[in-house]
């Protein structure tokens, strides 16, 4: 599968933002890849050894406990990107990063990556700002997971997703969105037949589709305004 190179074809809005004398250094060594979900990119405590730019889907950044529990701390789609940071140097990943829903990406391995950064002033500057919007997000999730009830967090995390993939039907199943906001899969279920019974969402089959957005905006806590605010003034700045 080939992606265009163009401007108009970087829909990875971190690749797009650069200049193209910048994005030049990094073009030769970008290698096209669809991510399957399910896929592990990266495990907690590993060597990063592999930058990905997704330009559609969904990845998930996941904090592991020692029992093996986990909970999503931010989500990943075309205005990020997993791995990053070793542009800096030689990184051990601080949280697994699982893909959720498929989609194409770049790929590149950290070693190009870390020469790119090395050598181009916006590149740094790209990781300094993506850098400022993950940790706000990191944040505000952490904040959303200890003080928000079930129903404003899984409307957040539902339109959070329909923005990355920019469609109203989702392959999601309960289980999957149970071990995201870390409640019981019963909670899951009694909260999406909540939003179901108020016409917001459709449930059927490991699929949900939203069915009145502004509805759904309307059920969710502060967190999903603050982070999509935050994307927007960060990302399309990012090569600036």
């Amino acid at each position: 599968m080939e992606l265009d190179r163009s401007g108009a074809g970087r829909r990875n809005l971190l690749l797009a933002s650069l200049p193209a004398k910048d994005f030049a250094l990094l073009e030769p060594h970008l290698k096209d890849i669809v991510l399957e979900r399910g896929a592990v990119l990266q495990e907690q405590g590993d060597r990063i050894d592999q930058v990905y730019f997704p330009h559609e889907g969904i990845i998930s950044l996941l904090t592991v406990t020692r029992q093996g529990d986990a909970i999503e701390t931010a989500t990943i789609g075309c205005e990020g990107a997993v791995g990053a940071f070793a542009g800096f140097g030689p990184r051990r990943a601080q949280a697994r990063a699982v893909v959720q829903v498929r989609g194409l990406s770049s790929g590149i391995a950290a070693s190009r990556f870390r020469k790119a950064a090395e050598e181009s002033g916006a590149v740094c500057s790209l990781l300094v700002r993506y850098g400022e919007m993950l940790l706000i997000q990191v944040q505000q999730i952490a904040a959303c997971n200890a003080l928000h009830p079930v129903e404003a967090r899984l409307s957040r995390w539902l339109l959070q997703a329909r923005d990355r993939v920019d469609a109203d039907t989702l392959k999601l199943t309960h289980e999957f969105l149970s071990q995201m906001l870390g409640v019981r899969r019963t909670t899951v279920t009694v909260v999406a037949n909540m939003l179901q019974q108020a016409g917001l969402i459709r449930y059927h089959r490991g699929r949900i589709e939203i069915t009145d957005r502004r509805g759904l905006e309307g059920r969710a806590c502060e967190c999903y305004e603050a982070i999509r605010r935050h994307v927007e003034e960060i990302a399309p700045a990012a090569g600036r």
